[in-house]
């Protein structure tokens, strides 16, 4: 569980440069900006609900913070609501 934790934070943060990255910020590297991109706009759509969703199961049987840090449980679902927003509410913006 704290692996797969792990690995959303790190998809979660690719995706928060990626959307720079959407905005217009420029990397000197196209195959760079490729690979965060591809970790950023989609392995995040498969980690993050995923993580979320396990937090949720983890929590009704009361073992949740047992294995995860409480700040990594927070900054997952903060970064699940602005997938939500970012993703699906605003698909084809430039923001």
């Amino acid at each position: 569980m704290l692996f797969l934790s792990r690995l959303a934070l790190i998809c979660n943060l690719f995706f928060v440069a990626a959307t720079a990255i959407r905005m217009g910020w420029q990397l000197p590297s196209e195959q760079l900006s490729n690979t965060i991109i591809v970790i950023g706009h989609f392995l995040v759509l498969v980690f993050s609900p995923l993580v979320n969703l396990l937090y949720l199961v983890q929590l009704l049987r009361k073992k949740l913070f047992a294995t995860v840090p409480r700040w990594l449980v927070l900054t997952n679902f903060i970064f699940l609501l602005l997938q939500v927003q970012f993703i699906i509410i605003y698909p084809n913006s430039k923001w």
